[in-house]
């Protein structure tokens, strides 16, 4: 996935929450653009304890916005599992 893509999905104003579905099928939710570093390559997510998950750019295959869900909030990282469809 392009990494500008998701450059562009944290500086949205107002800011949507969105997940990181990675080729692995697991799905990493973004809740705030402060708990974020990224360079060309990687993309760092932090939780609200500072635990640090680090992603590689070619793991990453699509970003949806997704509305906030549950308890957990405002910066924490979730692990769900992206269902893909199609062939």
């Amino acid at each position: 996935m392009d990494l500008n893509s998701i450059r562009n999905a944290l500086h949205e104003q107002p800011f949507k929450p969105f997940d990181l579905c990675l080729a692995d099928g697991r799905r990493v939710s973004i809740k705030h653009p402060e708990f974020v570093a990224m360079n060309n390559r990687v993309v760092v997510v932090l939780d609200e304890e500072s635990f640090s998950t680090t992603i590689e750019q070619l793991l990453i295959v699509s970003l949806e916005h997704s509305a906030a869900k549950g308890k957990g909030g405002n910066g924490s990282t979730k692990f769900d599992f992206c269902t893909f469809s199609g062939a």
